[in-house]
C-alpha cells in the first residue's frame, strides 16, 4: 500500500498544481495514513435502519 500512497500523492499534487518538498513527503504520506485509518473506522460503524440524523446545531 505504500508504493500506492506514493503514487496517489504525487498524483494529487500534480493534478492540484501543489509541489510537495520531499522532505515533507513522509509527514504528507503519514498524515494521508492516519486519515485512512480513521475514515475506515467511520465506514466500518454498522448504524440500525432506524437511526435518525442528528439535530442542527444553531449557537
Amino acid at each position: 500500500m505504500s508504493d500506492k500512497l506514493d503514487d496517489y500523492i504525487d498524483a494529487v499534487a500534480s493534478a492540484l498544481s501543489l509541489p510537495i518538498e520531499p522532505a515533507w513527503k513522509p509527514a504528507v504520506k503519514m498524515n494521508l495514513e492516519v486519515s485512512l485509518r480513521m475514515a475506515r473506522l467511520v465506514d466500518e460503524f454498522t448504524l440500525p435502519d432506524e437511526s435518525e440524523p442528528a439535530s442542527i446545531y444553531v449557537a
